[in-house]
């Protein structure tokens, strides 16, 4: 390519007077979107500051619930709680993907022959999404072992496996609307080559199906992470349990506070995923839609 040719080509691509003004004019949006954001939002803390602080019993919370060194004090036992919330929460979030890719997989079976499973998976999810959580503790925390079948087994494990059978019934209808939204010329395309169902199923539906739905996943993730707590119900020195105990031994309640903070934590990373999936999904569907 000559000169002429090279200069010509620059004048081509190089932005008119017209869009240049639409850039600065953007620019100046955005910083005065920032600015009006920063003050909004320190007027609303100052505001929220001066009434909480400025309240009549303020000093008696910050005594009952901030105090820092019933904070330290009361950590390490927590921490140690908090490790076995985390165990439980990686066992609980593996058995209910596997529970419930089956239960959604079995919902989705076609043929009379099927139909007791289906059945079957259908009511296994109207049950125990319609029970709560706390009950479904009880149950198993305290009904099955009451049966004798078993040994001594830990109270963790039963917590784990009442999280597995409530939180089952919920995921598994978040993968049967993924599987759902698979256009069904996918399934008669994969057969149409010779797939067998349980091929077709592994994949081309459920690699689709899985990535519509992984924001919905993972949200079920963050309130699993929330609900390991109620494990303490069972006498399983958790996280919350371990707050219990800190808390009736300094006659204090910010062992509580401590033990919410660590939960905040524990989920803060996975909420923080969750909207930038959801984000880059949205994104990527809204492309080339903007004029």
């Amino acid at each position: 390519m000559t000169d002429a040719a090279a200069s010509a080509a620059d004048v081509a691509w190089r932005p008119s007077e017209l869009e240049l003004g639409r850039r600065a004019y953007r620019r100046r949006q955005t910083r005065r979107s920032i600015v009006v954001s920063a003050a909004s939002t320190i007027v609303l803390a100052v505001a929220l500051g001066f009434a909480v602080l400025g309240s009549p019993g303020w000093a008696r919370v910050q005594q009952m619930f901030f105090d820092p060194e019933v904070a330290l004090a009361s950590l390490p036992r927590i921490l140690e709680g908090l490790w076995l919330n985390i165990q439980v929460l990686v066992a609980a979030s593996i058995g209910v993907l596997v529970v419930a890719l089956v239960l959604a997989t079995l919902r989705t079976l076609r043929g009379p022959v099927f139909f007791p499973l289906r059945v079957l998976s259908a009511a296994y999810t109207d049950l125990f999404r319609g029970m709560p959580l706390l009950i479904v503790l009880y149950l198993v925390g305290y009904g099955i072992p009451g049966l004798d079948f078993f040994g001594r087994v830990p109270v963790a494990v039963w917590g784990t496996i009442a999280l597995i059978l409530t939180y089952s019934a919920y995921v598994a209808e978040v993968f049967r609307a993924g599987i759902d939204s698979v256009h069904p010329s996918q399934r008669l395309a994969a057969r149409s080559l010779g797939l067998s169902h349980g091929q077709t199923m592994r994949r081309v539906v459920l690699p689709q199906a899985v990535r519509r739905v992984t924001p919905a996943l993972m949200n079920d993730f963050v309130a699993m992470q929330k609900d390991v707590g109620l494990i303490s119900v069972l006498g399983a020195v958790d996280a919350v349990r371990a707050a219990q105990i800190e808390t009736a031994h300094y006659f204090n309640f910010t062992p509580y506070v401590v033990a919410g903070l660590l939960f905040v934590l524990l989920a803060w990373p996975t909420i923080r995923l969750t909207d930038w999936v959801s984000a880059r999904m949205r994104a990527r569907e809204q492309a080339g839609s903007l004029v």
